[in-house]
C-alpha cells in the first residue's frame, strides 16, 4: 500500500471470488483489524463469528432475500455481532469494526463485500438476524449487524477517482 488514500480509492465491493483459500496469516490480520477497531468508551462490544466451512456458507445465503448469493463462493465470512448491554452505540461500534475488516482485506489484495443483516429478512419473512442466531447458536443478547464476505478477487473494479466524487454533498458551515 502506498497510502491510505490509495487504499480507500481501491476498496470496492467485490461479489465474485476465486476458489483459492485464504492463508491463516491473512485471516489473523483481518481479525486483528476488527479487534483493534475503536469503540465508544472502549467498550469493545463486538463478537466476530468466523465461517470458512462451505456447508455453513451455503446456508448463510438463505439468511437474506437477494444480495448475498456470492457468500457461497467466498473463502471467509465474518459475522459481525455486538452486545447492546455493553454499549448503547453498538451499531456504530460494529460498523467501524466491519469497515476496518474490509480495509485490512483490501490492503492484503483481497476482495470483500458488506452484507447488511440488521433489519433485513429472508424469503420466508424471517428476520435475517434470527435466522443467523438459530443457525450459529448465538447468545440471545448478541445483535447481528453484518456479514463481511472475503476472498481472493474474482473480478476487478476500477478505483474511485477524484472525478467520481460528489462535492455538491459537502457543505461548509451550514447546508
Amino acid at each position: 500500500m502506498s497510502s491510505f488514500s490509495d487504499l480507500i480509492s481501491r476498496r470496492r465491493s467485490i461479489r465474485k471470488f476465486t476458489d483459492q483459500p485464504l492463508s491463516p496469516d491473512h485471516v489473523e490480520l483481518i481479525l486483528k483489524a476488527g479487534l483493534k477497531s475503536p469503540s465508544s468508551k472502549n467498550a469493545k462490544p463486538w463478537h466476530f463469528i468466523v465461517i470458512e466451512d462451505n456447508e455453513i456458507l451455503e446456508k448463510l445465503v438463505s439468511a437474506k432475500k437477494g444480495g448475498c448469493k456470492f457468500l457461497a463462493d467466498c473463502a471467509l465470512a465474518i459475522i459481525v455481532t455486538a452486545d447492546p448491554l455493553l454499549s448503547n452505540v453498538w451499531i456504530e461500534d460494529a460498523s467501524i469494526a466491519s469497515i476496518m475488516i474490509q480495509l485490512q482485506a483490501e490492503d492484503l489484495g483481497l476482495g470483500s463485500c458488506w452484507i447488511q443483516i440488521r433489519d433485513r429478512y429472508n424469503v420466508n419473512e424471517i428476520s435475517s438476524e434470527e435466522y443467523i442466531k438459530d443457525l450459529l447458536d448465538l447468545p440471545i443478547q448478541l445483535q447481528v449487524l453484518s456479514i463481511i464476505a472475503i476472498g481472493h478477487k474474482g473480478q476487478e473494479k476500477p478505483p474511485i477517482t477524484d472525478e467520481d466524487l460528489e462535492w455538491e454533498k459537502v457543505h461548509i458551515g451550514k447546508f
